[in-house]
Order: C-alpha cells, then structure tokens, then sequence
C-alpha cells in the first residue's frame, strides 16, 4: 500500500525528529540543571564542564552528518534511540565523570539527527514549511519547561520523564525520509569575504547563545520562574524560524540576521539588570524568539552567497562557538551566572557587529 506524504506531514515528522533530539535531547538540561544543582551536588562549574561535553559531542556529530551516509534514515533511527537512552541514563550515576559521558555521547547524536532533519525538510520542503520544521525545536525546548514546572522536584525523576518523552516524540519521528541530495553551489563562484564575515558572525552567535541556554534558568531563579521561562523561551521559538524566513523573502537577510543579534543581546542581558517576573518573560521571549531564527537566516544567507559547503563550515563553526562558550564564561560563574549573561550578550553584539559588515558587503 502506497502511502501519500503531504507537505505537512513531514513538517510534523522533522518538527518531532527536532523536537526530540535537540529540544529535549540538549535542552532538557537547562531546567534539570538547578536541581542538579540543588539535589545532586552539581557544581556550577561541573554544569559548564557538563555542557562543554555536549557541545563537543555536537562538533564530532555536526562533522559527521555532513557525510551522506549518516542522513539514512536507519542511522537517523540509531540517533535518536541513543538520545532517549543517554537521557534515561543520567539518573542511573552521580559520578560526573559518567555524565561528561552521556552528554558527549547525546551531543553527537542530536547533532547527526539535526542535519539529517533539516537537511531532509531542505529536500522536500518549500517556502515557508522548513521554519515550522525548525520549530520543533522550541516545541521540544517547551516541553522540557512544563516537564519541570510539572514535576515532583527529584532531578532522577525529570531525566526519566524526559527519556519517555522524546521516546514518544521519536516515534512521530521514526519514518522521516533521509535525502540524498547534493549542494548545487559547488561550481559557482567563491564568495570569500562576505562568507567570512558570516561565518564569524554565526560562530560568535554559537558562543553566545549557548551561554545564555545553558545557564538562563539557572540566573533567573531556581524555581518557578526559571522553569516557566523556559516554557516561554520555547514557545517563542515555536513561530520564529519561519517568521524570519517569511520575513527574509521581504527585506534584506543580512540585515535581518544584525537585528536578530542586536534583539538577542538585549534579551540576553536583560536578567543581569533588571530582575523580577516581568524582565524574565521579556528576556525569555527575546531569546526564544532569536535563536532558532537566527539559524534559519544564517544557512540561508550562506546558501545565497554560494560558497561550497556553507552549511557543514556554518554548523561546525557554530559548534566551535558553543564549545568555548561555556569555557569562557566559567571563570564567571564563581561570581553568580549573571556576570556570565553580560558576557553573552557582549559576545552577540559582536557577532551583530560582523553581520553589519557582511550587510554592507552584500546589502541584498
């Protein structure tokens, strides 16, 4: 029996392959962190090393994605099984050697999952479509918050919740079709300064949002607050990659992609000066509203400046960006996880900066 793929079913297919695999698969130890933290004996160093882990996991998996083989649809399978398993795997320990383990290991299958996703939603999806695909990724991001504004408060029991949840959002997920396809941008002209530009941009975009990810639920408060920000931070995300699309298609991307930093920043560094309900949810739907967008507006403008294999250099330098993030807001940490936001919104500043001068190169 031939089965009919409508447009939307795949969206739904790639939005859940995102959603479990990088909105609970790496997102998840956002709001599970101040538990750890709290219950666990989790340092708030351990946490960066914690995430640095994971990060350096999405490099290795990042890389590999970029070959053909690892966008089949039985390694896209494997990915996600392993996701759901280092997760159920976390409350099992308290060693964090252990847990430097499963984070590293679960980077690397989010990150070979994400490619084949996106690359697959790339494939077969037009206009609009792959930003709602992408929006499985704050979907996941929102799941995580409610799963931790739901709970009971034992940090074992959210890792457990959250490993039947992307098991169940992974078998939505389990006949997305893989792709085969090739980028056509290999014969064309180089595009050398306006990619370079990009690509620091989007690398320093890496660096500081992945600060603020790790640690925003952590500096706005341990308890309600932070977890329900994180709730908003998704849903806000839900919209936003295919807003910005929708928007790109109007106005210029590279212009579009300084704004984008320069709003992020602000959200960003809103929890270091101004405090209570108001400025988290302000901040929250900020960054929830950047970030994935953010991401849209980046691969797109590098496949608009036809530079061979913009997108495998776009996400390794990104995964280089949220490697060093944590490292360098480490050090920080000893003072509170604000000092850290400061950082992270400076850095997006400066990623803005290199997107203003890409804007300038290439205006269109």
């Amino acid at each position: 029996m031939t089965v009919v793929r409508t447009p939307w079913l795949h969206v739904g297919q790639s939005a859940a392959a995102l959603a479990a695999s990088m909105g609970i698969g790496r997102f998840v130890f956002t709001p599970i962190l101040p538990l750890m933290v709290a219950q666990a004996g989790l340092s708030a160093q351990n946490g960066a090393e914690l995430a640095t882990a994971n990060y350096f996991g999405y490099l290795v998996g990042a890389l590999a994605g970029a070959l053909p083989v690892f966008r089949r649809r039985e390694v896209v399978r494997a990915s996600l099984v392993t996701t759901v398993l280092a997760l159920a795997a976390m409350p099992v320990t308290s060693s964090v050697a252990i847990w430097l383990v499963l984070r590293f290991v679960a980077g690397i299958a989010s990150a070979v999952t994400f490619v084949a996703a996106v690359g697959s939603a790339l494939h077969h999806l037009r206009g609009h479509l792959p930003g709602w695909a992408f929006g499985g990724i704050g979907g996941g991001i929102a799941l995580s918050g409610i799963l931790v504004l739901c709970s009971v408060g034992d940090w074992r029991v959210m890792w457990w919740v959250a490993a039947g949840l992307a098991a169940v959002i992974s078998a939505l997920a389990w006949n997305l079709d893989d792709t085969a396809a090739t980028s056509t941008v290999e014969d064309r002209p180089r595009v050398t300064r306006p990619f370079a530009a990009l690509f620091v941009s989007y690398g320093l975009e890496g660096v500081g949002y992945i600060i603020a990810g790790t640690f925003l639920v952590a500096a706005l408060s341990p308890g309600w607050v932070g977890s329900g920000a994180w709730v908003i931070v998704g849903l806000a995300a839900i919209p936003s990659a295919a807003l910005w699309a929708w928007l790109g298609r109007r106005w210029s991307r590279p212009w579009l992609l300084t704004v984008a930093l320069v709003v992020q920043a602000v959200g960003v560094a809103l929890p270091a000066v101004v405090g209570g309900v108001v400025g988290a949810v302000i901040a929250a739907a900020l960054f929830g509203g950047t970030f994935v967008g953010i991401a849209t507006l980046a691969l797109a403008v590098g496949a608009d400046l036809h530079f061979p294999r913009s997108v495998a250099l776009l996400t390794a330098g990104y995964s280089v960006g949220q490697i060093l993030g944590p490292v360098v807001a480490g050090p920080l940490l000893r003072h509170g996880y604000r000092p850290a936001l400061v950082l992270a919104a400076g850095i997006l500043l400066a990623g803005a900066a290199a997107a203003g001068v890409l804007a300038r190169m290439r205006p269109s």
